[in-house]
């Protein structure tokens, strides 16, 4: 049995207190009329709504899957898959064992295109809940459905016409949409990538470890040696990649690093590079910002004078860095972000994802299935 390090408790929070505000906060984000982002849709499906654009997407549909799975809710989990597998899933195309990255809430799609990201975290809850609760008929053949949409990640260009892989065969680095030659640092899981190498197709078990190594350099290389900071999207080579649209490169796909950091941490060790990333990011938050008041910033720290439309996201990855992090900071932020709540309104999806992911590794609850 894995040990999960409980950074809550060895900041003189309870168990007691942390299970509550666990049960809390999901209560809230699922069930509360005003502030939920899950919605049952018919007699057996449900999908989690981003509040600030109206739409469903896999980001957000595996998320509540890995959600409900290591909250034990079996029903919710069974009802998010049964709409992604009904709604978001391509049977034909050169998308074809693809997901539609979104769709409307009645389940029509915004865009026939995937994005790696929801495969990546569609496959690692459906391991989860095989583990957690066995296999069933399908599509609750959990464990054959993540191995399909594996397969399907690294093979796409041999099993479909026209087909792009979601990663790159040479380098091992998972793409931003398969037919690009470039990256999002924040996608980059080699924690998910070490147990896909032990529960993926036999035959692909080398290609999995492999891309954990290359993931953890490329987030190395990404992360600004000063301010820790990673760009939200990137290039093969970690470079950060911009466009005329779009010149900030710290905003809100980038927070999800430092989280990714943590939980690779809590889930296979620390590492030293990462954990001088991490450092350097709460210190620069710690000493140049004002708690909640963020701006957008290029990684060097230059602010642009744009606010940050995920304030909250912030504060919870910065402390789910903690576990990773060994500066003077690492309490602080834990102590922070205990004490800031759930995010309202419009925005309140993707802080609040984060902040429920953050508050599970901060406990010591978001545990290896």
């Amino acid at each position: 049995m894995n040990e999960y390090p409980n950074l809550f408790l060895e900041n003189g929070i309870s168990k007691a207190e942390t299970d509550k505000k666990i049960k809390k906060t999901f209560n809230t984000m699922f069930f509360d009329k005003k502030e939920r982002i899950y919605f049952e849709h018919g007699e057996n499906m449900g999908y989690m709504k981003d509040t600030g654009n109206d739409d469903a997407r896999t980001e957000g549909m595996s998320y509540g899957m890995m959600m409900a799975v290591q909250m034990d809710r079996k029903d919710i989990f069974d009802r998010l898959w049964l709409f992604s597998k009904t709604y978001m899933y391509q049977s034909s195309g050169k998308y074809e064992g693809y997901f539609a990255w979104s769709v409307k809430t009645d389940g029509s799609k915004n865009s026939e295109g995937p994005a790696p990201d929801g495969e990546e975290y569609f496959a690692m809850a459906l391991f989860f809940a095989s583990e957690r609760w066995g296999d069933g008929e399908s599509p609750f053949d959990y464990s054959e459905q993540a191995r399909s949409i594996l397969r399907h990640c690294i093979h796409q260009h041999e099993i479909v016409l026209d087909g792009a892989p979601m990663w790159d065969g040479d380098n091992y680095l998972i793409k931003f949409i398969p037919e690009t030659p470039f990256s999002d640092p924040s996608y980059h899981l080699p924690h998910f990538y070490e147990l896909f190498a032990e529960r993926a197709d036999e035959n692909d078990w080398l290609f999995w470890k492999k891309a954990a190594d290359a993931s953890r350099n490329y987030i190395i290389k990404s992360c600004h040696p000063e301010t820790g900071m990673a760009p939200e999207y990137a290039e093969f080579d970690a470079s950060p990649r911009t466009s005329k649209h779009k010149k900030q490169e710290f905003y809100s796909d980038a927070y999800r690093v430092a989280m990714n950091i943590g939980l690779d941490a809590a889930w296979f060790g620390k590492r030293e590079e990462l954990s001088l990333a991490v450092n350097n990011l709460q210190k620069y938050f710690s000493e140049n910002t004002k708690l909640g008041e963020y701006d957008s910033y290029m990684i060097d720290g230059t602010p642009l004078g744009i606010p940050a439309l995920h304030p909250t996201a912030i504060i919870a990855t910065n402390a789910a860095a903690s576990i990773a992090a060994t500066g003077k900071y690492r309490d602080k932020w834990v102590k922070d972000f205990w004490n800031t709540p759930l995010r309202k309104g419009d925005r309140r999806y993707y802080d609040n994802c984060l902040y429920f992911f953050s508050l599970l590794m901060l406990a010591g609850e978001y545990k290896i299935y």
